[in-house]
């Protein structure tokens, strides 16, 4: 098996345009084609600007959605229906698969078994495959549009592995393979196309391209803020600005994704970028309660002091593991999965006690028992690291109500 990872012009939105008449319609549609003209994607030589009923019908169906802004990003082997359900408890309005390699997908009835689980509260949904092929990522979608809002193509995997199997971000080297391959989808789904982007070096080339996919029929666009050389986020901050002049250069929904740390972050990319939502990855896998505005720190800190005797705010990642524990139980998923989650979650408190994770890696098949035992010993040190819990500025909040946070702009 084949290691999977995790992918018009005018400025206005599709809300404003509806609410001008007729006259005024005609003369946004002459001016974004007048900026066509003038700009990058002319390079593609692309044959017509987007339809305005297909624009109007990605809105819609967004906004049928109820135009989610808090979204769980597609991660290897990490973003599986039981950390997805997880991270929807604490604030997540919608969610991405780990990405799925269409051709395993629509051959393989036990990849398809294991690799891809769902459940009606999963929702909204976007199920990412990498491809190369149209026809077998065609047969993939099939098989999964009655199970979701979105089929996504992931046009952003920057590893090695997608390297050798020319899919992902080695994908932009050759643009008219990814037209195919959301033409092929566009024209044969009855459920939208997006898609999953990294950013060329060149902000013009960047353009050129979205405007080719918005073209060849996706209907919303994700865009990672880093371009397909810069893969680690720690030493390289995405670049908001690109991903601003993408949203201002399109029409459908636009997510931004990159430099998402705690719900502060959500409303300073929202805020710099314009985007329609956004996406985390690496944060959540630590902290999937970010969303909730929850946010690590550090346990000798004061905010650590003022917690320790508050039930209703106190939250940790233990805790938070365990609940993972009880959606695993409901929704079983291959170990493997479950074992990066072990570290992720808990690798802060490993730190402090080696022995621990040792006894953890020793053990070669695991099981909610084993887990929960590992979770006790922790628990035993006495240690006390709080996640901390902040308001929409970022400031320590004494009261809330998590699971009844709605975001709003």
């Amino acid at each position: 098996m084949e290691p999977t990872c995790v992918g018009l012009l005018v400025q206005t939105t599709t809300a404003v345009i509806a609410e001008l008449g007729p006259t005024s319609k005609e003369q946004a549609t002459t001016a974004a084609k007048s900026e066509c003209d003038s700009s990058p994607c002319k390079k593609l030589k692309t044959e017509a600007a987007m339809p305005m009923d297909r624009i109007e019908k990605a809105w819609d169906h967004w906004k049928k959605l109820g135009e989610p802004k808090l979204i769980v990003a597609p991660m290897v082997d990490q973003s599986e229906l039981p950390f997805r359900m997880l991270c929807r408890k604490y604030g997540a309005t919608a969610a991405y698969t780990p990405m799925l390699h269409s051709r395993l997908f629509a051959d393989c009835p036990k990849y398809r078994s294991s690799e891809f689980t769902t459940c009606p509260e999963d929702r909204p949904l976007f199920v990412q495959f990498c491809a190369n092929d149209p026809e077998k990522l065609l047969a993939a979608a099939q098989v999964v549009e009655p199970f979701c809002d979105y089929v996504d193509i992931n046009l952003g995997c920057p590893q090695r592995i997608a390297k050798r199997g020319n899919y992902g971000a080695f994908l932009m080297d050759d643009l008219p393979l990814v037209r195919s391959l959301v033409e092929k989808l566009a024209l044969n789904l009855s459920v939208p196309v997006s898609c999953k982007i990294r950013i060329f070096p060149k902000l013009e080339d960047t353009l050129a391209y979205a405007h080719m996919l918005e073209e060849a029929g996706c209907s919303l666009l994700a865009v990672h803020g880093r371009t397909r050389d810069q893969k680690d986020g720690r030493v390289v901050r995405a670049d908001w600005s690109a991903i601003k002049a993408v949203k201002e250069a399109l029409t459908i929904p636009v997510l931004a994704n990159g430099n998402i740390r705690c719900l502060e972050d959500v409303h300073e990319c929202l805020r710099e970028t314009g985007a329609d939502g956004v996406l985390s990855a690496e944060s959540l896998l630590e902290n999937p309660a970010l969303f909730a505005g929850y946010r690590l720190m550090d346990s000798a800190s004061d905010e650590a002091e003022e917690l320790e005797d508050s039930v209703e705010l106190y939250l940790d990642q233990p805790k938070l593991f365990l609940e993972y524990l009880e959606f695993l139980e409901k929704y079983p998923v291959p170990w493997r999965m479950v074992r990066a989650h072990v570290h992720r979650m808990l690798g802060n408190w490993f730190k402090k006690h080696p022995d621990i994770r040792e006894d953890l890696n020793k053990e070669f098949k695991l099981s909610k028992e084993f887990l929960e035992a590992v979770v006790q010993k922790l628990r035993d040190r006495n240690e006390r690291v709080p996640l901390t819990y902040h308001d929409q500025r970022g400031n320590l909040a004494v009261k809330k109500k998590c699971l009844s946070l709605r975001f709003s702009i």
